[in-house]
């Protein structure tokens, strides 16, 4: 049945949106053909799809995606590490709904949240 899940998130610029994913959180670029309109993108067991939205207000997008680590703490070191912006309203903390986790937002204003359970 159901075996993973690829979220695809807009973006306005493939070669912005490529270059903060990979060099500022660690992704690797997987797609076998490198389509104009489209990217695909992934960091150890995630996969992260973006399609072109060149009209897109990033004031007024919300794409988000959460994602689940096994160790929220060493990932948000190293993302501060390499210089990535974590959202100023939601830091590294431990959620009252059982989740230590932080969010940041890229380029597009796509809202990525990480979280482990505690």
């Amino acid at each position: 049945m159901l075996t993973a899940i690829h979220p695809k998130l807009p973006m306005r610029d493939k070669i912005a949106t490529r270059h903060y994913y990979i060099n500022q959180l660690g992704f690797t670029d997987i797609g076998r053909i490198d389509y104009e309109a489209y990217l695909m993108l992934a960091k150890d067991d995630i996969e992260i799809h973006f399609f072109l939205f060149k009209d897109l207000n990033p004031l007024e997008n919300y794409g988000q995606v959460y994602i689940r680590t096994n160790d929220v703490e060493t990932l948000y070191e190293t993302f501060l590490k390499n210089g990535v912006a974590i959202h100023p309203n939601d830091p590294l903390q431990v959620r009252p709904w059982g989740q230590k986790e932080f969010s940041l937002l890229d380029p597009d204003h796509n809202l990525l949240t990480f979280g482990q359970s505690v």
